[in-house]
């Protein structure tokens, strides 16, 4: 390496990295894509080594690369936080979107540290088509959704990968009435279709759009359904519920944290950001 490294070349190797293309690096940076290319070029030619691989369809970081962004993730955001709070106002809201079911467990026990540092918070629950429209026109600041909008003004990243698994009360087998999430039970096909290779061998006994509710009618010993792992983590522990065909391949569903470009940056947003994707990593 030669000399010393500039913060903006590391601020633009992490967005690339975050990103995987250089077009949507620069969306979020607010910079041209040539410039982006540039300060990589030049970022690789300081520390003597290549950091990704172009291709037709984006950039594939090398494994110098992954380890740079493991070392940069998390202090490079705090130290932006830090930078853009200088001279500014401490009171900022956050308008924060997710599903009901993950928001509940696992999203805002996370934010203990952020209501800690007089940053208040202002959640809306739903589902993923309407939070991610409110993001793209300015009403949410950031957004927990399974599915990964792609558009200009919008930066998501990979949050929590969700495992999913058949469940119920002990003594319960797969042939108990089934409790679904929705009349054409969408978590449910995927699951017995992933695991078993077939579509379920029957219609739902119940149906009801709140995975809360579906797992308290199976600790109820209703029937059987299909929840995420980290709802029914304590159940399972406690042996109130059980899993009915365990396997090492469950389906999993990538969570993404979606964030307006325009507040990207911003002390009380970043400070959340970090906050998430720290804690996500134990969830």
């Amino acid at each position: 390496m030669s000399g010393r490294v500039s913060l903006d070349l590391l601020h633009s190797f992490l967005a690339v990295h975050r990103a995987g293309t250089l077009t949507h690096a620069a969306e979020v940076l607010g910079l041209s894509q040539p410039t982006v290319t540039a300060q990589l070029r030049t970022l690789e030619t300081q520390l003597g080594q290549a950091l990704f691989v172009r291709g037709a369809r984006g950039v594939t970081p090398t494994p110098a690369a992954d380890d740079l962004a493991r070392r940069l993730d998390g202090p490079l955001d705090a130290l932006a936080g830090v930078a853009g709070s200088l001279g500014s106002t401490p009171d900022h809201t956050l308008h924060l979107g997710g599903p009901a079911e993950l928001m509940t467990a696992r999203v805002l026990p996370a934010l203990k540290t952020t209501i800690a540092a007089g940053i208040s918070v202002r959640v809306r629950l739903g589902l993923a088509d309407g939070l991610l429209a409110d993001l793209a026109e300015g009403r949410l600041d950031v957004v927990v959704s399974a599915v990964r909008l792609r558009r200009a003004g919008v930066y998501a990243e990979p949050l929590y990968d969700e495992e999913f698994t058949l469940v119920g009360a002990p003594g319960t087998g797969k042939e108990q009435p089934l409790l679904s999430y929705a009349e054409d039970m969408p978590i449910i096909r995927r699951w017995w279709r992933h695991v078993l290779g077939a579509p379920p061998p029957r219609r739902a006994a119940l149906v009801v759009p709140d995975l809360r509710a579906l797992r308290a009618a199976a600790l109820a010993g209703i029937g059987v359904t299909v929840l995420p792992r980290y709802l029914i983590a304590g159940d399972l522990r406690a042996g109130t519920l059980v899993e009915l065909h365990p396997t090492d391949d469950p389906p999993i569903n990538t969570l993404y944290l979606a964030t307006r470009v325009a507040v990207l940056h911003a002390p009380h947003v970043a400070a959340t950001r970090t906050a998430l994707l720290a804690a996500a990593r134990s969830w």
